[in-house]
């Protein structure tokens, strides 16, 4: 069936000085095509003037709507909200700014169109990234893949993509609090086409992902979706014990055959270090998970909405 009524979401963090580009991008390569479409806009707490931005687009362009966030929730809990107020035969996640090209929309619907695909991804290409960020990349894709049981994450695969109202549908019934949509897209398993674009840089501003954030942010990738860290920690333990009993029999049969030796200073100590590391760890580990369940538990919603425009 062909696409006639699409929603675009697009999570925005001070991103105002990037917005009224991207409607005129998003409007000059969807107008000529025979579809009906809406760009809602989501501002997540956003520190600079996205949130005046947005209502000004709402109320000049009537394919624009808008949801503002009471604060800072995280583009995970914008992007849900966008789905769930999506309306129409798909639709499609994109970034605000502009490294997901507007040039690129027609061709996931045209896509969608000819395969029946539930998801068409734009992949994007490593060029003109650095060689320490595209080897931390592939690095961080094939650990994920090693640690995650149930998914597949793509290289190069990010949340620009259009969903079919079922794979929406599917995504909206994973109502877990930690969510990771790069492995929720993979493990709604259904049929899915990717088509490649050119890596593109920021057009303003800075972005707003820190290291720090993206190591957050990969870590739940990797807990998120299974026990497999709980189990790796659990070998480990049993291993370090292994060598453990391994050096006591030696103590012994050295006792047996030399006497008593008098203990080593520095072994002693690289044990304690070495065992309280360990212990750290696992407490670590296991403190993720509790910490996730702890989420769940309290049910809270994932964001506050203060307005709507545009609806």
């Amino acid at each position: 069936m062909a696409i006639k009524k699409i929603s675009l979401i697009v999570p925005c963090y001070n991103e105002g000085a990037t917005l009224p580009e991207l409607v005129q991008q998003v409007s000059k390569n969807l107008d000529p095509l025979d579809v009906d479409w809406k760009l809602i806009l989501i501002n997540d707490g956003s520190k600079d003037n996205t949130g005046e931005v947005i209502e000004r687009l709402a109320t000049e362009n009537e394919s624009v709507q808008g949801i503002l966030f009471s604060r800072n929730f995280g583009k995970e809990s914008a992007m849900l909200a966008g789905l769930k107020y999506a309306t129409g035969d798909a639709a499609i996640i994109m970034d605000a700014d502009l490294q997901h090209p507007p040039e690129i929309l027609p061709k996931l619907i045209q896509t969608m169109d000819e395969t029946g695909a539930d998801q068409v991804v734009a992949r994007r290409n490593r060029k003109g990234d650095s060689w320490l960020r595209s080897t931390l990349s592939r690095f961080y894709y094939w650990f994920s893949n090693k640690m995650v049981e149930d998914i597949e994450l793509v290289d190069g695969s990010g949340d620009f993509r259009i969903l079919s109202w079922r794979a929406v549908d599917t995504l909206l019934a994973l109502d877990e609090r930690s969510r990771f949509s790069k492995g929720l897209f993979s493990w709604i398993g259904y049929p899915t086409v990717y088509i490649e674009y050119e890596n593109r840089q920021r057009v303003h501003g800075e972005s707003a992902w820190s290291f720090r954030s993206l190591f957050n942010y990969g870590l739940d990738g990797v807990i998120s979706f299974n026990a497999k860290p709980l189990r790796v920690v659990a070998g480990f333990g049993a291993v370090i014990f292994g060598l453990s009993l391994i050096y006591f029999l030696w103590l012994i049969i050295n006792w047996a055959f030399y006497g008593v030796e008098t203990p080593g200073y520095i072994t002693t100590i690289a044990a304690i270090i070495a065992f309280s590391g360990i212990q750290l760890l696992a407490l670590g580990v296991i403190g993720e998970y509790v910490g996730r369940i702890y989420s769940e538990v309290k049910q809270r919603p994932h964001y506050v909405v203060w307005k709507e425009v545009g609806f």
